[in-house]
């Protein structure tokens, strides 16, 4: 998978690649290296990871991929587009779920449309930063669960994230696991617990 997305990745014509990798055993930060990626080292967890990746980093605008998901080469343009407008800072992707069905094609309108109107992309949506505003908020909180959804809290007051086009393609395995609509509850009863008042590294003991 590794190999796979550090190619889709390179196919932006990026200035550069990182792949931030939380102590794995099964050698994928060769695979990664090897396929041209530059790899840094980090505790496991993706906030830890993500800023790891992010100070490593010599752009003035960050991406931010997971490794289930990939971005079409336009993309590239698009956020180039969208941040030539200097009052944009921050966006994401409309999804494309790798899944047939009509459920699927409800969800990807329901998050394309968290981020419209609530300004609340997810990660695996695509998250694109500028450096400085990215910088500014702290980078991601070092959470273990959400820390997306706090970062985009904090960068939303100052710059409201856009939707591009994309589509970013993301694989359908967690919804298919454990059904979308069990999924999407679970989601929003964690968010809820959260809003409620409970750390979200309590919340993250449930998710796994």
């Amino acid at each position: 998978m590794i190999a796979q997305a550090v190619a889709k990745a390179k196919a932006l014509a990026p200035r550069e690649v990182i792949v931030a990798d939380g102590g794995s055993q099964d050698g994928t930060a060769a695979i990664a290296q090897a396929a041209g990626a530059t790899v840094v080292s980090a505790p496991r967890g993706r906030a830890v990871q993500q800023n790891a990746g992010a100070r490593a980093a010599t752009g003035n605008v960050l991406l931010f991929l997971h490794a289930d998901t990939f971005l079409v080469p336009e993309a590239a343009t698009q956020i180039e587009t969208a941040l030539a407008n200097s009052q944009v800072g921050c966006g994401a992707f409309r999804q494309t779920i790798e899944a047939a069905g009509r459920t699927y094609r409800l969800l990807e309108r329901g998050n394309a449309w968290r981020v419209s109107y609530r300004g609340l992309p997810y990660g695996d949506q695509g998250i694109f930063v500028r450096r400085e505003l990215f910088d500014a908020a702290g980078g991601f909180p070092e959470l273990k669960l959400m820390e997306d959804v706090f970062l985009m809290r904090r960068l939303r007051q100052q710059s409201w994230p856009v939707l591009l086009p994309g589509p970013l393609y993301v694989s359908a395995r967690r919804w298919q696991r454990r059904g979308v609509v069990r999924q999407t509850l679970r989601n929003w009863s964690l968010l809820t617990a959260v809003r409620l008042g409970v750390h979200p590294d309590r919340v993250a003991r449930f998710y796994a």
